[in-house]
């Protein structure tokens, strides 16, 4: 039977302390005991049902975590107050100094600023490859390798992973396969597919709202409990504790995450389709033609559509700046970072979130400086955005 991550969400029950529709929150800090034992034991883990204190667990993120895990089809989740708590807990998790990791060339210039940059001071070497080259990831490989890490549609070349021939390198070398799905939430569920550990930053299309910073880390139940053993347990002795009134708002939009999407998807066909037909250098994992479709058609829910990211190509980044400045003053959307939002956000990838990205290291990928990555909104009459994106494209001679 097909896997529906939208009525595993549906299917939970949880209710509030007095039959509350929802979850009740729990703003406390620390949680008390009758007896003594029960606390000595909460902390050796083996006092079900307990909490202790909220940056090892709170109930209001794990009713979020819980569903989560539902979401991705994993035994447990994690959640993180950013995605890069996640995705640096689970690293670090993985990895003791000396370690090594393959990750792909393109993904987001945070994580890549991470390995880059800051792992190195614990002598982490990482290996950047062409993730759709898997020669490549195999002959990256080697003895002290701990993971490899991509995301289901790089960002922001929105390539795409085949993540169960990825999963098969990982399981022949007894290493494991990290992926990032922020881009694909719905769309494709890693973990069905053989990765051993999903993270995403929720702070995108999960929460939707751009209100709040927000991460989860999913895998299965020996690997998230590693995470907040007291002793040893990366996120428990980093801290990186989402608070728990943003779980409790997170998780009701988790339950319009399914409609998003397919509107998300829907827009950001459209969009591509009419650059198309106009001559606009369109980057759209939905166009058949695109160099991942096929891989992710075999990997995806088709419920849910190809996702709300596509990429254009201006050729430089003065060309880029005035393009989104004069989109931005249209109403178009937002010249901003981020994506996963109800408006239309864009932004020139080169200059902000791959900015971490050394220039040669950005050409050598592929990635054009005039480069503009959409994060298409949930707008209702998409025809009409592009109209205006049209004109600005005829007004400043674009085309």
């Amino acid at each position: 039977m097909k896997f529906d991550p939208a009525s595993k969400i549906q299917d939970l029950l949880q209710f509030g302390e007095y039959g509350d529709v929802n979850p009740s929150i729990t703003d406390s800090a620390t949680y008390t005991f009758m007896q003594a034992k029960s606390m000595a034991d909460t902390f050796d883990g083996t006092a079900e049902g307990c909490f202790l204190y909220s940056r090892h667990w709170n109930p209001s993120n794990k009713y979020l975590a819980d569903a989560l895990a539902a979401m991705e089809g994993t035994e447990a989740a994690w959640v993180t107050g950013s995605g890069m708590g996640a995705i640096t807990s689970a690293i670090l998790q993985l990895c003791n100094a000396g370690d090594h990791i393959v990750s792909s060339i393109t993904t987001y210039g945070g994580t890549f600023a991470f390995m880059q940059n800051y792992l190195t001071k614990f002598n982490i070497e990482t290996t950047f490859v062409d993730i759709t080259n898997l020669e490549s990831v195999k002959a990256a490989i080697k003895p002290n390798t701990k993971l490899i890490y991509t995301e289901t549609m790089t960002n922001p070349m929105l390539q795409i992973s085949d993540i169960p021939a990825l999963a098969d390198i990982a399981d022949a070398n007894n290493i494991k396969l990290v992926v990032d799905n922020t881009f694909t939430p719905m769309i494709v569920a890693p973990s069905l597919l053989g990765a051993h550990i999903v993270v995403h930053s929720m702070t995108k299309f999960i929460n939707g709202k751009n209100d709040c910073l927000a991460g989860v880390i999913c895998a299965d139940s020996e690997f998230i409990n590693s995470l907040c053993d007291v002793n040893n347990g990366t996120a428990m002795l980093l801290g990186p504790v989402l608070d728990p009134l943003r779980s409790s708002s997170i998780l009701k939009n988790m339950h319009t995450l399914h409609l998003r999407m397919r509107q998300h998807s829907k827009n950001a066909m459209y969009l591509a389709q009419e650059f198309k037909k106009i001559g606009v250098n369109v980057n759209y994992p939905g166009l058949p033609e695109h160099k991942g479709h096929n891989t992710l058609k075999s990997i995806m829910h088709s419920d849910f559509g190809f996702g709300g990211m596509i990429a254009i190509d201006m050729v430089t980044a003065e060309r880029a700046s005035a393009f989104m400045e004069m989109m931005e003053t249209e109403g178009v959307g937002y010249l901003a970072v981020s994506l996963g939002y109800f408006k239309t956000l864009f932004s020139n990838s080169g200059k902000s979130t791959s900015s971490e990205v050394p220039e040669d290291l950005q050409r050598e990928m592929g990635m054009s400086e005039g480069l503009v990555r959409f994060s298409v909104g949930l707008d209702n009459d998409i025809e009409r955005t592009f109209d205006k994106i049209h004109h600005c494209l005829k007004v400043l001679e674009l085309l």
